[in-house]
């Protein structure tokens, strides 16, 4: 890779905010607020942070609104180059024998604690069994994903074969989300071209039904929306997942989306096989349940991977037409802290790094990002760091974004979410 090939200029800049970093807190946030326009460039050097602490910092280079806030949603400068060559080269090094120790650990606490709950089928184990069988579930999901980006190895054969047997495992198209998932990587932050979680455009949003403006844009409904895109894509967007000749697919991938609907097939086929051993009510408890949880956890991180700044007077930008790039797409993504969990399901939360450089090793990216923010300066949101060993901090984000971010203007080539004041009240009026 190019990180080693740094120009003298990366050097300065790295070196010089390594030096920063090491003078003041390295938890220090930075109270950041986004604004639609880009602001001339201030000369002060002086940056206030939310937690009214002053650092000496060479901010000018950083654009602000007339407030004095940064303007993230102006092109930030340093360049992807420069956050590469910061970046140790051992980051992107990929360890097959550590990728298949994780993959091994996790299979055998999902088989497990199903046999142990199974054998000893008492009512008060079960919900416990749900919640954590189901967070094995989506740790399992990323396994899978960590294999379409092709960081779990080298390999391409291996990457592909453990990602279908795990994804088809959880009933995910293996091949099929991973080239949508790729669509959305190329395309993240863009309105129209992002795929999953991008925003609804206002003259999308006017013509949904108001059922499906509460199951795309609510809560509880929309954190279950995950099998349902699958099937059908999001609002304004055609095909699915299972179908070979759904947009999404090049003609030479057809192949590849039939052999993971075979997997899937034959996962369908061994639930058949337990149900008819075990019993339905068995199989319910061993699966469906946990499968579920799995879609609630899966649905909630990637949402907040690009929704809900933990700073409330904070709007993320989108863009479309020449706003747009790769690299200012990326650095709208968002880390976070999940307590306990940040092990559990592979560093997952640390995204930010992931979405610009996507081959390297979740086990690598802590280490990736403590040095690329240094070169990021106010465009890295410092994740908050979660209060305890559940991460309930996130519940705020969470609830304050489905509140708040429902539509984006047509036209405008940085665009923000707006709120609908008259959001949820068509469904009461058709209800009476």
């Amino acid at each position: 890779h190019s990180c080693c090939l740094c120009s003298s200029s990366s050097r300065e800049l790295h070196n010089m905010l390594l030096a920063q970093q090491r003078a003041v807190a390295p938890s220090r946030s930075y109270g950041l607020r986004v604004n639609a326009v880009a602001k001339p460039v201030s000369s002060s050097r002086r940056v206030a942070t939310s937690s009214a602490a002053v650092l000496e910092a060479p901010t000018d280079r950083f654009a602000r609104n007339s407030d004095g806030t940064y303007d993230l949603s102006a092109a930030p400068p340093f360049s992807m180059q420069d956050l590469r060559a910061a970046i140790p080269a051992s980051c992107w090094e990929k360890n097959t024998a550590r990728s298949m120790a994780f993959l091994a650990l996790d299979v055998a606490v999902v088989v497990g604690m199903a046999a142990v709950t199974l054998a000893v089928n008492q009512w008060w184990l079960w919900p416990l069994y749900w919640a954590a069988q189901g967070t094995m579930f989506w740790a399992l999901f990323v396994v899978g994903h960590d294999c379409g980006h092709g960081s779990f190895s080298n390999n391409k054969t291996l990457n592909d074969f453990v990602g279908n047997v795990v994804h088809s495992s959880i009933l995910v198209p293996y091949h099929g989300w991973r080239i949508s998932h790729r669509t959305h990587h190329a395309n993240h932050g863009h309105v129209e071209n992002d795929e999953s979680w991008m925003p609804t455009s206002k003259s999308l949003y006017d013509k949904m039904e108001p059922m499906a403006q509460l199951g795309r844009l609510s809560l509880p409904w929309s954190l279950f929306a995950f099998p349902f895109y699958l099937w059908q894509r999001s609002p304004g967007k055609v095909g699915s997942h299972y179908d070979p000749a759904c947009n999404l697919f090049t003609p030479q991938e057809k192949p590849l989306v039939e052999t993971s609907n075979a997997f899937m097939l034959g996962m369908l086929a061994i639930l058949a096989a337990g149900t008819v051993a075990l019993g339905p009510a068995a199989m319910f408890g061993l699966y469906v349940v946990p499968y579920w949880v799995n879609v609630v956890w899966l649905d909630v991180v990637t949402y907040l991977h690009h929704h809900g700044s933990s700073d409330p007077a904070e709007k993320m930008p989108w863009y479309r037409g020449e706003e747009w790039s790769y690299f200012r797409g990326g650095l709208t993504a968002l880390d976070r802290d999940y307590g306990i969990f940040n092990k559990i399901h592979h560093d997952i939360g640390t995204h930010v790094v992931h979405h610009l450089f996507p081959q390297m090793p979740h086990y690598n990216l802590g280490q990736a990002t403590d040095s690329a923010k240094l070169v990021m300066g106010p465009y890295y949101r410092e994740p908050e760091k979660s209060k305890g060993w559940f991460p309930t901090h996130l519940i705020e984000p969470l609830v304050r974004s489905f509140q708040e971010d429902h539509f984006v203007d047509d036209t405008g080539d940085i665009v923000f979410y707006q709120k609908d004041p008259n959001f949820g009240k068509k469904v009461v009026a058709e209800s009476k």
